[in-house]
């Protein structure tokens, strides 16, 4: 297949450039920087979002088109002008990749835009699924973006493509992501429940992000929305006291919420809320996760 992905390089987008690589996959990259050496004879960087740019002129003929890009929710304290780069890189990037898909002569087969569980809003009590609906506080800066992101994403059903909206958790990873960050204090021995330990973490193993969205890509009868987590989300005590345990190191100094908030500002929701999300739609399907369940997607992380 020819697969193009936007947000190529970030760690999702390159574990994925890998897997489709060594399925002899054709990997197209969406990038503002072309200079840099392609590492397999299937591997392409087509420019975008630059003035003169035209990226459709490389793209017909592409079978999936994979939207991954945004500045990192992690990229900084959110200042008022952080905050509307993560918003607006995001809702412009899927505003551009609804263009080239909309001047392609031969349409791409499915469409997959990145999202978040974020969508739901925040929650110690409820149970979330595809069919719940988005958060109705429009003062959620989460919640709002990815609202906006998706109703942005879902113009692909306009041009009678296959759209599916993947709403991530926080993805697991040895060296990207949120879990080294989270495994440090316990390397140092100081790690403690972070919080009032009550805030649901929807977790989910890098290799199984990677298996999901090729699953989606690979069966026709998946679109809307899909939740990306694993199927036993954890409260954040449990999530500490796990890691405590996988590495053999104390779980004792509590990370109070008001430090967090003095440290990050509004970035500290991103640590101290959070919601019980579960992977209804990929369990009707028959999806097998590798990692279901946290203590082993840490033994194989760590």
């Amino acid at each position: 297949m020819k697969i193009v992905i936007a947000g190529g390089t970030g760690f999702v987008g390159t574990a994925l450039t890998n897997h489709f690589l060594t399925n002899k996959h054709e990997v197209y990259i969406l990038t503002r920087n072309t200079n840099k050496p392609a590492h397999d004879p299937k591997l392409h960087y087509v420019e975008w979002l630059t003035e003169g740019s035209s990226p459709e002129s490389e793209l017909e003929g592409a079978d999936v088109f994979i939207n991954l890009a945004g500045v990192s929710l992690n990229s900084g304290r959110w200042t008022e002008e952080r905050k509307k780069a993560i918003f607006e890189s995001r809702v412009s990037s899927t505003k551009e990749m609804i263009r080239i898909m909309s001047s392609l002569k031969k349409k791409p087969a499915v469409y997959v835009n990145a999202s978040a569980v974020g969508y739901y809003g925040i929650s110690n009590t409820e149970t979330f699924v595809e069919s719940s609906p988005a958060a109705s506080d429009d003062h959620d800066f989460l919640a709002h973006t990815v609202k906006v992101w998706e109703q942005e994403a879902k113009r692909a059903e306009e041009l009678h493509i296959r759209t599916v909206r993947t709403r991530f958790g926080i993805i697991l990873g040895k060296d990207e992501g949120a879990l080294p960050k989270m495994v440090l204090p316990y390397r140092l021995f100081v790690g403690g429940t972070v919080g009032s330990g009550e805030q649901w973490v929807s977790w989910v193993h890098i290799e199984d992000v990677v298996s999901i969205i090729a699953f989606v890509i690979e069966h026709e009868d998946v679109n809307g929305p899909v939740n990306v987590t694993a199927p036993h989300p954890v409260q954040m005590k449990e999530f500490g006291q796990t890691i405590g345990r996988v590495l053999g190191r104390p779980h004792w100094l509590p990370v109070p919420s008001a430090g967090l908030k003095v440290m990050l500002g509004e970035m500290s929701t991103l640590i101290l809320d959070g919601q019980k999300v579960i992977p209804q739609k990929l369990g009707e399907h028959h999806y097998k996760f590798t990692y279901n369940e946290l203590e082993g997607a840490l033994k194989n992380l760590l």
